[in-house]
């Protein structure tokens, strides 16, 4: 009785741990941001005066800075979208990578900011069951498309892309490829599926219930 109530609060515990880490997380970056930009309002608040703005010397525009870096970074996307601020980042990006040890900042910093942007659950189809890391082991992948190119083309059957997250971090993992007939597809959504990973398997939906063994259909995805 004993064991079964500790398991419990243990449980309740790790599960309250699970949401109140993402807000708090959330919150502490947030502030961050907005302490650091928000210190910048004295630099624009002069850049203004000098340039005849009707401000008494000394005195601070609350968010000044904030929205101001917002615009910029909206400006910078603006131009950017259009042809000729194409043309003028890639040949800023051939300049960059012409520099040794520049370009190995810029292209790992670009590649954790495009990771993060474009990090989305849609780009998971179906949750399934493949026996990994070795037969007869179990584990729950995301599958995310039909392999092509190089890979399908060294393949002697059509294969899935499937991934298989680590936790407590999803982000990472293995990416396996395996053939429809040796993926069983389970009744469960996406964000069920990363949330029974991100648990360790302590937060699960009702019930998984198995709707098919073998020739898994991969739906096109949506824009």
């Amino acid at each position: 009785m004993l064991k079964k109530l500790q398991r419990r609060i243990r449980n309740i515990f790790i599960t309250g741990l699970l949401i109140t880490l993402p807000i708090a997380l959330t919150y502490f970056i947030l502030q961050f941001l907005f302490k650091n930009l928000d210190a910048l309002s004295p630099v624009f608040t002069k850049v203004l005066i000098d340039l005849g703005a009707p401000i008494p010397e000394g005195y601070r525009i609350p968010a000044l800075g904030l929205v101001i870096t917002l615009l910029i970074v909206l400006t910078v996307g603006w131009f950017t979208t259009n042809f000729f601020g194409k043309r003028l980042i890639q040949l800023g990006e051939k300049i960059v990578g012409k520099i040794p040890f520049v370009r190995r900042i810029y292209k790992g910093s670009k590649q954790v900011v495009q990771s993060i942007a474009h990090a989305d659950t849609r780009a998971f189809r179906k949750v399934v069951l493949i026996e990994f890391p070795r037969r007869g082991m179990l584990a729950i992948g995301f599958v995310t498309g039909e392999a092509r190119g190089e890979v399908q083309e060294n393949t002697f059957e059509n294969v899935l892309n499937v991934f298989v997250p680590t936790m407590p971090n999803p982000t990472s993992g293995f990416l396996v490829f395996a053939p429809p007939e040796e993926l069983t597809e389970i009744d469960m959504t996406i964000e069920d599926g990363v949330k029974y990973v991100v648990s360790g398997g302590i937060v699960s939906s009702e019930g998984v219930k198995i709707i098919e063994a073998k020739d898994i259909k991969i739906d096109q995805p949506t824009e």
